[in-house]
């Protein structure tokens, strides 16, 4: 088992889908720190990574005070630390906040939600992972406040995206075991996710992400995680 497999293991990341929205431009809208959302998803304290997966047009995110990522269709963009952040496409639409409307939306399942102007439309899921807070200070203490990366670009993630469509598309049907296999999908596409973060890192990056990626050094922290 390699180090990625052996630490994903010991976290036992939770998730699920959670947000299905179609927006035309111009639309803005301000998510809260996931630790607002917490409470919603979990009689537990968690830790909630949040993360947005376009499967049609273009947006952009971004973290308070941070640069703007460009989004486009097959992108996946991931707050790991939760950080309160902002979306959208289009120019003049006032951010509309989501940490008012919490328990709107996640009392409306994923039903297909609407917002905007008439213009450019975007449409993406949301979805969450919940791990232990303790646990997850080192998991993620590599990893930046917002990164992206693309799942589009080969066979293994398109079916994983089609997959995720189709789920949440046919959400609204009652059908026996859908909320498993919605959630499996969730946390397979944020350790595909990951797995892809990681094989991108620049050569010289340093932390335990990039020595993950490292054969003999990847294979020495996935025997300490074996066998603390």
């Amino acid at each position: 088992m390699d180090v990625l497999s052996a630490v994903l293991k010991t976290v036992k990341l939770e998730g699920s889908i959670f947000y299905n929205a179609e927006f035309s431009a111009p639309w803005s809208v301000l998510a809260p720190a996931s630790r607002l959302v917490a409470p919603y998803l979990s009689p537990e304290p968690k830790h909630v990574i949040i993360y947005h997966l376009l499967t049609h047009g273009r947006a952009y995110a971004n973290v308070k005070e941070g640069p703007s990522v460009a989004l486009s269709a097959g992108d996946i963009v991931v707050f790991p630390h939760g950080d309160p952040h902002i979306m959208g496409n289009g120019r003049g639409a006032e951010p509309r906040d989501h940490g008012l409307l919490l328990q709107e939306i996640l009392s409306q399942g994923l039903k297909l939600a609407r917002l905007g102007g008439g213009g450019e439309v975007t449409r993406f899921v949301c979805g969450y992972l919940l791990c232990d807070p303790q646990l997850s200070k080192a998991f993620l203490g590599g990893l930046p406040p917002i990164f992206k990366v693309n799942i589009g670009s080969d066979s293994s993630g398109q079916w994983l995206e089609n997959s995720i469509r189709y789920s949440v598309g046919n959400a609204a049907v009652s059908q026996t075991g859908s909320e498993v296999v919605i959630a499996k999908l969730s946390e397979a596409l944020f350790v595909e996710t990951l797995r892809r973060y990681v094989d991108l890192l620049p050569a010289n990056q340093t932390g335990w992400l990039a020595g993950a990626r490292d054969p003999d050094v990847g294979y020495a922290l996935a025997l300490m995680h074996r066998q603390p």
